[in-house]
């Protein structure tokens, strides 16, 4: 039955860790670019110098 509790115990943390990162990384701006991913596919790429 200790198994259980430190199992529980372990993935809670675990989870805590995650939810903490995700907040952190949020706080940061990482999720912040709601501009260029909609419209980067509407941009050509640059034509090649290689005719041949």
């Amino acid at each position: 039955m200790s198994v259980i509790f430190l199992l529980l115990t372990a993935s809670i943390l675990v989870a805590a860790f995650f939810l903490l990162a995700f907040l952190w990384s949020v706080k940061k701006g990482q999720y912040d670019d709601q501009q260029s991913p909609p419209v980067r596919m509407l941009f050509d790429d640059k034509p090649s110098n290689n005719n041949q």
